[in-house]
């Protein structure tokens, strides 16, 4: 298993297209990598279909951006095991470390990533009011 921020990797959380975007213009315009992961829990109540297709659309509108994703499935490993089947590439799974096991040699099977935890730099864009101001102050390091 891998721990998601490795080598400084920034997560920007979205919640919709328009963060998804915004994320996506500001890493283009900065020439820097950026993970787009979901709201807490979000593939039982959004769904990795949802997911899938949002980061399908932000990296077709910037091609040229570095974009990675993540899909929190929170400690449900069965909707964890339906993202993977679905598939989503890394998913981030917080259940016990059993079931983790399990599910990070699933992941590696299908050629995805098992993710334990966030990294250190994220910016969730829930309450942003100008999330594309807020993307490329965090991205640029400034915040």
């Amino acid at each position: 298993m891998r721990r998601l921020g490795d080598g400084g990797e920034r997560l920007v959380v979205v919640h919709s297209l328009e963060h998804a975007l915004a994320a996506a213009e500001a890493a283009a315009a900065l020439g820097v990598p950026v993970t787009l992961g979901s709201a807490a829990g979000a593939a039982s109540y959004a769904g990795a279909g949802w997911f899938k297709a949002l980061i399908e659309a932000a990296a077709a509108a910037r091609p040229e951006a570095a974009l990675g994703a993540v899909l929190d499935c929170a400690d449900e490993a069965g909707t964890a095991l339906g993202a993977l089947r679905h598939g989503v590439r890394r998913v981030r799974y917080s259940g016990p470390d059993d079931a983790a096991e399990r599910l990070a040699a699933i992941a590696a099977s299908a050629g995805a990533t098992l993710e334990r935890r966030w990294p250190d730099r994220v910016l969730d864009l829930l309450d942003a009011p100008d999330p594309g101001a807020a993307c490329r102050r965090f991205l640029a390091g400034n915040e």
